[in-house]
């Protein structure tokens, strides 16, 4: 059986409480094995026909290809923008105990959290 690709996804909010409430969620459903939130940035962004510039946080996501669009659908949910920010990118390498960690720890919807 092929390993399952793990998957980073980047997730910008309005402040880090926000993410960790998102953060929490995502771990607890088994979507994601961790969620780091980093408070204090600045994001320089056009919206509405418009450059604006807000101090957000940003959520990295640590999951694996079979629960991105669940964790996507979820950040949705429970995002307080309209348009979240949410970017999956593929794994190329890492440790092999962190992503044996990472795909153990997610559910990949099958329930039980095994790879």
């Amino acid at each position: 059986m092929p390993e399952r690709a793990v998957r980073v996804v980047f997730v910008s909010g309005p402040n880090a409480d926000a993410l960790e409430s998102i953060g929490r969620a995502l771990v607890e459903e088994g979507l994601a094995a961790c969620v780091n939130v980093i408070p204090g940035i600045r994001s320089v962004y056009r919206w509405d026909g418009e450059t604006r510039i807000d101090s957000e946080a940003l959520a990295m996501i640590k999951t694996t290809e079979g629960c991105v669009q669940a964790a996507r659908l979820r950040v949705a949910e429970l995002h307080p923008y309209d348009v979240p920010e949410f970017v999956a990118v593929e794994v190329a390498e890492g440790s092999p105990a962190y992503l044996r960690w990472v795909r153990e720890s997610v559910t990949d919807g099958s329930g039980d959290g095994e790879a």
